[in-house]
């Protein structure tokens, strides 16, 4: 999904579907498909493909081209730390997309993946192989991806129950007056931009919990332990901006600042639990907050007592 964009001057009079394609490099007919479909909105309304766009217009994507093919295996690089012939483990870096999507046919993990683990072609979703959940290109950490259609069934069973322990450690703006708490607040696609969430009351049930683990006074700001209790999209990211404390280099929502400057949302998922599917014993890795993440925290200096 993309995020939204002006139209610049050079583009201006261009017909909407040449102007989003020049911007996004899909094909005119793809943009005009979704333009069919009522997913291309210009200043917040649905446009037909015949119309023209001016400088200054906000352009906003609601869906992307479904790929004409499944992807197709090409080496790139992630790191694993935990595999068998059932199921694997990627520590993800930020910067690497999941899975293919608008403006990334190639280069994804599951590209990756297919190069490495042939096999995983055929499981689960064939434009998302062996993909069971995922992360936002810019969350760093840990996700598990199966290798088998019964790996592959007993993990969304295990997401669907509540039963996969997902961890993550996030830096935000201000301290939570209280030292632990859940936010309970359905999440839906937000009324006025479209391409990024928000609470809504006929959203999708969300809730996350937090702990306090440290503070900082200059600038004020604290380390949560969250721990996802559903799996919506930006699910974290929107709760803690909801209630006042958005995370620290999260521009989307909030919380990029100038005096602490993170070219990525400090959010990093550490710890991933969950049974394994052939032999019901617990897997539970962590993975170390990586470097640019680790720098910042040391900036602050010493935390509040």
């Amino acid at each position: 999904m993309s995020e939204g964009f002006l139209i610049p001057n050079v583009l201006d009079d261009d017909r909407i579907d040449r102007a989003v394609a020049i911007v996004t490099g899909w094909s005119r007919a793809e943009v005009q498909v979704l333009l069919r479909d009522g997913q291309v909105l210009v200043d917040g309304e649905v446009v037909a493909k015949s119309h023209r766009v001016k400088e200054g217009n906000v352009i906003e994507l609601l869906g992307e081209p479904t790929p004409a093919m499944p992807p197709v295996a090409e080496p790139v690089d992630f790191c694993v730390r935990y595999e068998d012939e059932h199921v694997v483990v990627v520590a993800k870096h930020a910067g690497l997309v999941v899975h293919p999507g608008a403006g990334n046919s190639s280069g994804t993990l599951v590209h990756g993946l297919l190069h490495r683990y042939p096999e995983i072609a055929t499981v689960g979703d064939r434009f998302r192989p062996g993909i069971v959940h995922r992360l936002d290109r810019d969350t760093s950490g840990l996700l598990v991806v199966a290798r088998t259609d019964e790996a592959y069934e007993s993990l969304v069973g295990q997401l669907a129950d509540r039963s996969v322990e997902r961890l993550y450690d996030a830096l935000v703006w201000g301290v939570p007056p209280a030292g632990r708490g859940v936010i309970d607040a359905p999440i839906g696609r937000s009324a006025h931009r479209r391409t990024r969430m928000a609470i809504r009351d006929d959203g999708r049930i969300a809730r996350t919990a937090y702990l306090l683990m440290r503070s900082w006074r200059r600038p004020e700001l604290a380390a949560l332990e969250c721990r996802l209790e559903t799996g919506r999209t930006h699910q974290i990211r929107v709760h803690l901006a909801a209630i006042g404390h958005p995370i620290v280099g999260d521009a989307t929502y909030g919380g990029y600042r100038e005096n602490v400057k993170l070219a990525r949302p400090f959010l990093h998922a550490r710890i991933l639990g969950f049974a394994h599917p052939a032999t019901g014993s617990e897997v539970r890795l962590e993975e170390p907050l990586p470097t640019e993440l680790v720098e910042i925290i040391e900036s602050l200096g010493e935390p509040a007592a």
